[in-house]
C-alpha cells in the first residue's frame, strides 16, 4: 500500500517530483501543495507515459490543446501546474 504523502512537510507553490511509494508514484510525475489565499490543495500532476518528449512542436501541441495562453486558472488545479511547470514556454536559442 502507498504511504500519504505528508502536507506539512510540503512548502506552498513549489512543485517536486513525486517519489517511489509516494501515492500517485507510477502514475502522475510530480506533485504540488498548491495555496491560494487560505484554501490549500494537493495537486498532482503530469502524465508519466509522454516521457521527456519536450520539443519545441509538442510544447506547442499541448498549449494549445490545454489553453495555456488563455486566462490562467485558478492554482488549485492540475491545469496551471502542468502548464506553469512541465509546459512553461522556454527561450529559443539563437
Amino acid at each position: 500500500m502507498a504511504k500519504r504523502i505528508d502536507k506539512s512537510k510540503l512548502s506552498c507553490n513549489k512543485p517536486r517530483p513525486l517519489r517511489r511509494g509516494e501515492a500517485g508514484y507510477g502514475v502522475k510525475k510530480r506533485v504540488v501543495l498548491a495555496c491560494k489565499g487560505k484554501e490549500q490543495k494537493l495537486v498532482k500532476f503530469g502524465a508519466v507515459g509522454f516521457r521527456h518528449n519536450y520539443s519545441p512542436r509538442a510544447n506547442e501541441n499541448f498549449t494549445a490543446r490545454m489553453q495555456c495562453d488563455s486566462k490562467p486558472p485558478s492554482k488549485l488545479t492540475a491545469r496551471y501546474w502542468a502548464c506553469e511547470s512541465l509546459w512553461a514556454r522556454r527561450k529559443k536559442r539563437t
